[in-house]
């Protein structure tokens, strides 16, 4: 039986792990975890909390219309507006890892509408990997 998530895997751009390193690290918040060593320069792995669940981000081909993507979930509505905030942020701001897309603070989420989704929103990492936060 399936207890929880281990990781979930992204793909982006080759030769853009840099950029993936400053996204999901500076950006998310997330913390860089060792990767094993025959696989140094070729994957990351970025802790979630304390939890255990990991992201991990390799090169590879990418698809930035893709539906397929991780749901970050948050604590409070607080640390949800901070994140979208600073996701939002360094969209307008640019440089080679700023977000494709984001949604923007104060302005409806881009994702399907209805009662059954609580408080949440959508970014495109600078790869086009679509990512989901929630509470």
């Amino acid at each position: 039986m399936i207890a929880s998530i281990a990781h979930v895997n992204l793909t982006v751009h080759p030769g853009t792990l840099g950029a993936a390193e400053e996204f999901y690290s500076k950006t998310l918040g997330l913390t860089s975890s060792p990767v094993p060593e025959l696989q140094r320069g070729t994957i990351l792995w970025f802790d979630i909390g304390s939890s255990g669940q990991q992201i991990h981000v390799n090169e590879g081909t990418t698809d930035p219309k893709h539906s397929r993507h991780p749901c970050f979930k948050l604590n409070t509505r607080d640390e949800l507006e901070g994140l979208k905030k600073s996701i939002h942020e360094h969209h307008v701001r640019g440089g080679p890892s700023a977000p494709m897309a984001a949604d923007k603070p104060g302005e409806m989420d881009s994702g399907t509408q209805g009662k059954e989704y609580p408080k949440r929103f959508f970014a495109r990492d600078y790869a086009g990997n679509l990512l989901e936060f929630t509470l």
